[in-house]
């Protein structure tokens, strides 16, 4: 799903409502976390365009050696590429390692335990933006938050502002490539990183992006009824907290 036509008006586009926002709201700084895979990726070169301070995060947590050398090797080509960015990792294995540990035993759940990872990542992105003055920037795309709501809840979908999240993945590969983003980081697989087994977006979901990017856009096409079943059974992180009225 491309529905771009210019993606240099695209890039000016995000990079003017992020410097935007950012200035009619006082805020000094970007944070954003640098996972090794595209979304991020993207984010972060979008971030920097803005002149703005910027802290992209390196966060691993028992992470794949792979994962961790495309996110150390982003943040290295950011570094080097704009004069406005800081760079900063944090390996919190051992802070994971210990909170499991503190739980006494009731931490033996394979999915909490993903989503503690995730929940993790975005207290140090908090930290780290509380001393900056700074806005902690989201990098999901449109399928991951407004169709399959894949995302942990108060975790990477824990964020003050989201430059990306009307785009489809297709668009954000593409955004990728016009940035200059790593050919190595376009071309690896999609996955959230928070599992031991090496499970890709797609081993999860059941379907390739693409198939549930023509769902969402036609409501056509194989992706259908798992972009329905996602969508249903994720509607408690894309709707607001219930809240009882008096």
């Amino acid at each position: 799903m491309n529905r771009i036509d210019d993606y240099d008006e695209l890039k000016n586009r995000i990079v003017k409502w992020i410097k935007d926002y950012a200035n009619s709201n006082g805020i000094q700084s970007l944070v954003v976390g640098v996972s090794g895979g595209i979304d991020s990726a993207v984010v972060s070169t979008l971030c920097a365009e803005t002149e703005l301070p910027i802290f992209p995060l390196g966060m691993p947590i028992h992470q794949d050696s792979d994962q961790e050398s495309l996110s150390d090797s982003h943040l290295a080509w950011l570094s080097k590429r704009y004069k406005n960015v800081k760079t900063l990792k944090f390996n919190l294995t051992e802070v994971f390692e210990q909170f499991k540990k503190s739980l006494d035993g009731y931490s033996h759940d394979d999915l909490a335990l993903a989503n503690t990872r995730s929940r993790l990542r975005m207290v140090t992105l908090y930290q780290i933006a509380g001393k900056y003055n700074g806005l902690v920037v989201g990098t999901g795309n449109k399928i991951e938050d407004y169709g399959v709501g894949f995302y942990t809840k108060y975790g990477d979908g824990g964020v003050d502002i989201a430059p990306i999240a009307d785009l489809y993945k297709t668009e954000v590969w593409e955004l990728g490539k016009y940035l200059g983003v790593s050919q190595k980081i376009i071309d690896a697989s999609p996955t959230d990183g928070l599992w031991d087994d090496k499970r890709t977006d797609e081993d999860q979901l059941g379907v390739p992006y693409t198939s549930l990017e023509q769902a969402m856009e036609y409501g056509t096409g194989d992706g259908v009824k798992v972009l329905e079943k996602f969508n249903k059974k994720n509607q408690h992180k894309m709707q607001p907290i219930p809240t009882f009225k008096l």
